[in-house]
């Protein structure tokens, strides 16, 4: 198979699959006393070294959780709860329209179930979120604001944002930030610190280690009402047992893909060019969604196919050996329009005729060739098809 779906998830590096097998037969519990689980204590705490250096932060800010949905719950729901606590005046969110669903649907559910209200970043025609967006979406008095959220690299599209500008902006009032980073590690310097948020989430199975694991990195001073009460583990933000082996995998993938990130962004980038230019030469009324050159994830080629459902083309695809994505959700086998695309302003119809190539460590230019081979005939059998017939 060629393999072009590397921002769902990227294949697990080899010494990272090395390190998690290492640990998996071992018994303790990193909360234990005995020998055992200061073994286990020791491996999650270097283990927390490794991630906190690899993204610019102390490893006392790092906390642990079962991967990036849940790491975004936490900050979400766990800093808007804080701030209203603390003044009950906070009861507004700002939320970029472009977000994962990780972000979207919990913004949603505290509209819905806890009062809160939200305010809609609007995002330009690629993707971005500007300063004069989020300052439009704060108002002339963001008293009322709990927390502002706006990821750090788009899932869909990959177009980058700059954090640093926008924290800027909540800096002058005091409002909490959070930012979903889970795209930006392997392809983007990733510094905590220099960033200016509270709050940050990263994942594993995007960085070369393991499904189920990610973290949310905190500051000292962001105070965050725990979702999950219990054993009180990660700063009583996070309660359960840590999941050492899953930990551990994580580390190694993430301090490799920093380690070997200018190699693979110097190498994907040709890759993806060459993607796009191929892709263009088969169907010239392709359109490549998401902003270009240095704004963009250098792994990342989003396209709208016109008159070619995007589902329709990622099967015809797979049955020849290439595998990508929509990029859009689906509900129930029925095709629904991409949430960013029609946040940058596409036609509905249009949103619903998208696929995303994303490349990876492990990405060659076999698998681009392969793909090369079999859009023509794909592209060709979902025209005949036709959009919504």
């Amino acid at each position: 198979m060629a393999y072009l779906d590397h921002a769902a998830t990227t294949p697990m590096y080899p010494e990272a699959v090395a390190a998690m097998a290492a640990v998996l037969g071992e018994a303790g519990n990193p909360s234990s006393l005995h020998a055992s689980g200061r073994r286990a204590r020791r491996q999650v705490e270097e283990s927390r070294e490794k991630v906190a250096h690899a993204i610019g932060a102390s490893p006392a800010e790092v906390v642990f959780t079962a991967g990036g949905t849940e790491a975004d719950n936490i900050a979400l729901k766990g800093i808007a709860w804080n701030e209203r606590e603390s003044d009950p005046r906070k009861n507004r969110l700002v939320v970029s329209r472009v977000e994962h669903h990780a972000l979207l649907d919990p913004a949603q559910w505290l509209v819905d179930a806890d009062d809160f209200a939200v305010t809609w970043i609007e995002s330009d025609a690629q993707g971005r979120i500007t300063p004069t967006a989020l300052r439009e979406a704060l108002g002339e008095d963001p008293s009322d604001v709990a927390v502002v959220s706006v990821m750090l690299a788009n899932n869909e599209v990959g177009t980058i944002n700059d954090i640093a500008a926008l924290t800027a902006v909540t800096r002058e009032s005091g409002i909490r930030f959070h930012t979903d980073a889970v795209q930006a590690p392997a392809w983007v310097e990733v510094n905590f610190a220099e960033l200016g948020v509270c709050a940050m989430t990263i994942s594993g199975h995007k960085v070369g280690g393991p499904h189920g694991v990610g973290a949310l990195v905190v500051s000292r001073d962001c105070k965050i009402t725990p979702l999950v009460h219990g054993g009180g583990q990660e700063r009583d933000v996070r309660s359960g047992t840590l999941d050492t082996p899953a930990i551990v995998g994580f580390a190694a993938g993430i301090e490799l893909a920093v380690q070997n990130r200018s190699e693979n962004v110097a190498r994907v980038r040709e890759l993806r060019d060459y993607l796009v230019e191929q892709v263009q030469l088969i169907a010239p009324d392709a359109i490549l969604n998401g902003a270009l050159a240095d704004d963009r994830l250098v792994n990342n080629a989003h396209f709208s196919f016109p008159g070619c459902l995007g589902d329709s083309l990622l099967m015809l695809l797979d049955a020849q050996g290439v595998e990508c994505s929509v990029g859009s959700a689906c509900s129930a086998g029925v095709p629904q329009p991409s949430h960013v695309l029609l946040a940058m302003g596409a036609d509905p119809e249009l949103a619903r005729c998208t696929l995303r190539f994303t490349l990876g460590h492990t990405s060659t230019r076999e698998d681009v060739d392969a793909l090369v081979a079999a859009l023509p005939s794909a592209l060709d059998r979902a025209r005949r098809a036709g959009v919504g017939r």
